[in-house]
């Protein structure tokens, strides 16, 4: 069973069960998740006596591994940071196929941007129900290497939906280099969709960014994701050009990380066929 947190003074979130119905055939349903390596944390003091966590293997990490698969079962589309591809840490597990296998994905990619050999390999991870057109991954620009971005695209024409998936730096330079490397990427596409752990809150994104040139819709309601048994900060988001159609979005109830997941309900574009 799913452990829903929400403390005192929280940001309003929504049960996952609000995302629990099949897809219709135009729709596609998307989730974002920092899923910290598999570690479990829901104070601040697990940072220190969790964090050998981070370099060591745990018997309870596929425990929690299993609860995000859940999670993700109900989506169609995930973006996955702090993924490790297979590595002592992790009991030698590519959690980003873990997550494929138990949550019944098809399709599924990963992007190892920190390979630290048989120690950790820090990976982003895409899941996906339907089988993209094309895929390209990219390494972020930055002061210290570590961060990428995957990009898929799904159908062809100018009608495609262009999907980013990405973990950006701490800093705010180094988030606009990366944000200015991502805009020009994808330059010129209708339908885009950007996913991921973001490191900084919505305004900064869509005004004061290298995005605000993008035809990006606003974002609606207080979507706090960090820290997840107190969020007072939206860090993780899923940002859609105004072309997009969006059916709801809310942050899930859900305590498995240190962040929460974001989910989103998009209308496919027309030329994007479910199969």
């Amino acid at each position: 069973m799913l452990k829903p947190l929400l403390k005192r003074g929280a940001a309003p979130l929504t049960s996952l069960s609000e995302f629990t119905q099949p897809s219709a055939g135009g729709s596609l349903k998307l989730l974002s998740f920092n899923i910290q390596v598999g570690i479990e944390t829901d104070a601040y003091h697990h940072y220190l006596t969790k964090s050998w966590q981070h370099l060591l293997p745990h018997g309870k990490r596929n425990v929690a591994l299993a609860r995000i698969a859940q999670i993700m079962s109900h989506f169609d589309l995930v973006a996955i940071q702090e993924a490790d591809g297979g590595s002592w840490r992790s009991g030698n597990i590519n959690q980003v196929e873990y997550l494929a296998k138990h949550g019944g994905f098809p399709y599924w990619y990963q992007q190892i941007n920190r390979n630290l050999g048989r120690i950790a390999q820090h990976s982003n991870g895409a899941l996906s129900r339907l089988l993209p057109t094309k895929i390209e991954k990219h390494r972020l620009p930055g002061l210290m290497p570590g961060r990428g971005a995957m990009v898929l695209h799904f159908g062809s024409g100018e009608d495609a939906l262009v999907v980013v998936i990405m973990h950006l730096a701490l800093s705010r330079n180094g988030q606009n280099r990366q944000l200015a490397y991502v805009r020009d990427l994808i330059a010129g596409h209708k339908n885009v969709v950007l996913m991921g752990d973001m490191n900084t809150h919505a305004q900064q994104l869509l005004e004061a960014s290298p995005l605000k040139e993008l035809a990006l819709q606003p974002v609606v309601g207080d979507l706090k994701t960090f820290p997840s048994w107190k969020p007072t900060r939206g860090l993780d988001h899923i940002l859609v050009s105004d072309s997009v159609q969006v059916n709801k979005v809310a942050v899930l109830d859900t305590s498995v990380s240190d962040h929460l997941p974001i989910a989103m309900e998009i209308q496919l574009p027309d030329s994007v066929q479910r199969r």
